[in-house]
């Protein structure tokens, strides 16, 4: 039985390795205020930094899921290790030796699992690297050359040869202490005739990383017409390597994707490299398999989901190409990021791009250009005749389906729009109709759920938002201006009313585009209003608190009340400047609202009725000029 690691030297790692350092391999950290730090949780989803480490007392907590505690119980969650485990990794990372109790220490016998599977790729890595300069590896050396990769490029992420022989790596492991049933395990060997064999043989080798740079598997590219084996073959399903949990490159890329709040999502290995050496060093990729939900949590909690964040794709223009970017926008709304899409000339990837026009060309290519979605749909409805009313309803057929699997309404709304201008149909309503009515059938729900019904004008507030049905899961887009403007001035009416009353008041519930913030919208009004906020501030979030229906919109209420402002000086400005924008889309919207309504009529309407509306589209019209040149003087 292992010895148990003496008292003394656990403590001695806890001080010796700073918990924000640890934390930080994992995901971004920003200042919380108070000598904290703040990030998004990496042991539940949230969408706000709900997660903070206390740099001087050593520990962190997250104040959504509850979970909490120091260094190692950190890293033993995060990677599934064991105490033990644990304080090995970090005493290995520290420089500190460790001394067991209960008996003598044999490394090979008593370490755990995961810590020496970890080494055994190490040594592998560095087995592998060797290789390469020898002259057997003289193809590998110029598969990269041919590439644009010289020996200093190889040496920086690590690429390798695997021999051509047998089991040269098995038995090198073997001379360092690792059991055949560690190599096994590993991935590094698989099972042959007369006992382990190597897995990787005569193949170009590149290590892949975890997020705190463990090398966790390899892939590994053939290289001579002889082998009969796949074009690129990777590490198995192991206990450290789980490929739809990895991307390649994430390891050199993370500090540069935190800083900038941008990542580049390329096909392949060499991809990786020709971006980062043509100084695009956001770039990560895939490895072996589809880029999807887990990729996806990986990158959030460094990109930190602020709404700069950008995330760039650069699959091929061919058919494989389009079938990837359909499957990433169906994850598309996973991310608080705006996704885009980059194609290079001639389908080339990177590699190639750099290749042939250096790095320039691969620097200009992953400029943000064309959203994700818009890609995807027209994709899509490029397959039809678009001139013909058959082609454009079997476009809208097959594109609806695909639209109707966002799940935040008003970004759904916005992509329909779009969808009837990509195919040329003039009633925009139409196809939101649709869209939402195959997004309420795929729910199994039917019927409208859309949100509460508009309080009745004098009516009792009250009972109305009592009975208000709000969603359970507040459909917010993270990436919508007018949400982040509504959700800003809903703080200021909660935080800081003195800087919005009594302008606020006079805004109605409909001037909220998002049912929870509506909801919240009605709870300050059955308060009294921001007004009664200027008396008692304290008073006046307690009388909002208990006008609320439901423990939802509770739960929205404080988090409104506490989170942080986006402006640097909060004052009468940057108040005016969010009522104006609030109060701006709300004419827009209504503006738009009766253009549509006439368009849909054509010449059907009553001349009355157009009189009424046409006037009520110029008084609108005005009153939006005036609060553009006016700002919240025109309130």
């Amino acid at each position: 039985m292992a010895g148990r690691i003496n008292d003394d030297d656990v403590k001695a790692v806890r001080d010796a390795v700073p918990i924000d350092a640890v934390v930080s391999e994992y995901l971004q950290l920003r200042n919380a205020g108070g000598g904290n730090l703040k990030g998004l949780c990496p042991f539940h989803d949230e969408k706000s930094p709900s997660f903070q480490v206390s740099p001087s007392k050593g520990l962190f907590h997250c104040f959504g899921c509850q979970e909490g505690g120091d260094t190692i119980a950190f890293v033993q969650k995060i990677d599934h290790l064991t105490f033990a485990e644990v304080v090995e990794r970090l005493a290995a990372k520290a420089g500190i030796t460790l001394r067991y109790e209960e008996g003598g220490y044999n490394p090979s016998h008593q370490r755990g699992e995961r810590i020496r599977l970890v080494e055994a790729h190490k040594v592998a890595a560095e087995f592998y690297v060797d290789q390469l300069n020898g002259p057997e590896a003289e193809i590998g050396r110029k598969f990269l050359a041919d590439r644009g990769f010289d020996q200093a490029a190889a040496a920086h992420f690590g690429v390798g040869y695997s021999p051509a022989g047998w089991d040269h790596l098995t038995r090198f492991l073997r001379g360092k202490g690792f059991s055949d049933k560690e190599l096994i395990t590993s991935g590094l060997s698989q099972d042959g005739r007369r006992g382990p064999i190597d897995r990787f043989r005569g193949r170009l080798m590149w290590p892949i990383r975890d997020t705190a740079g463990d090398v966790v598997g390899f892939g590994a590219r053939k290289l001579r017409d002889d082998d009969n084996g796949p074009k690129y073959l990777n590490t198995p399903e192991t206990p450290i390597y789980k490929k739809s949990q990895v991307l390649y490159g994430i390891d050199l890329a993370k500090k540069d994707i935190a800083k900038s709040s941008r990542a580049v999502v390329v096909e392949g290995y060499t991809d990786v490299m020709a971006c980062h050496l043509a100084g695009v060093t956001t770039a990560i990729a895939t490895c072996g398999t589809a880029f999807g939900g887990d990729h996806i949590k990986i990158l959030r909690r460094l990109l930190m989901d602020n709404g700069s964040a950008r995330v760039i794709f650069t699959f091929d223009g061919d058919a494989a190409g389009q079938k990837a970017a359909l499957r990433a926008f169906e994850d598309d709304q996973k991310f608080a990021a705006e996704t885009y899409i980059a194609i290079a000339p001639d389908n080339m990837d990177p590699c190639d791009l750099r290749l042939v026009k250096g790095d320039d060309a691969v620097r200009d290519l992953v400029e943000p250009r064309t959203p994700l979605f818009e890609f995807a749909l027209r994709q899509i409805v490029g397959r039809y005749d678009l001139e013909t009313p058959a082609g454009r309803a079997a476009a809208l057929d097959e594109a609806a389906p695909v639209v109707a699997k966002i799940k935040t309404g008003s970004v759904q709304r916005e992509v329909a729009v779009q969808l009837a201008g990509f195919i040329g149909i003039l009633d925009q309503e139409y196809v939101v109709h649709r869209i939402n009515q195959l997004a309420q059938w795929a729910r199994g729900r039917g019927g409208d759920r859309r949100g509460p019904a508009p309080a009745a004008r004098g009516g009792a507030r009250h009972q109305q938002v009592q009975a208000a049905p709000v969603p359970s899961g507040p459909a917010l887009n993270l990436r919508s201006p007018a949400h982040r403007t509504e959700r800003e001035l809903l703080k200021l009416a909660l935080q800081r009313p003195e800087l919005v009353a009594p302008a606020f008041d006079a805004y109605g519930s409909d001037e909220f585009t998002a049912p929870p913030y509506t909801a919240v919208r009605e709870c300050i009004a059955e308060a009294g209003g921001a007004e009664q906020g200027l008396a008692d501030s304290r008073e006046y979030l307690v009388r909002v608190l208990d006008a609320t229906p439901n423990e939802s919109v509770r739960k929205l209420i404080t988090e409104l009340a506490v989170e942080v402002f986006h402006g640097k000086s909060i004052d009468e400005t940057y108040a005016g400047e969010h009522l104006v924008k609030v109060r701006l889309r709300a004419v827009d919207r209504r503006i738009n609202d009766v253009q549509s309504s006439l368009a849909r009529l054509g010449s059907n309407v009553a001349p009355d009725h157009l009189a009424a509306a046409q006037n009520e589209v110029w008084v609108l019209q005005q009153y939006a000029q005036t609060l553009r040149n006016h700002g919240a003087d025109a309130l």
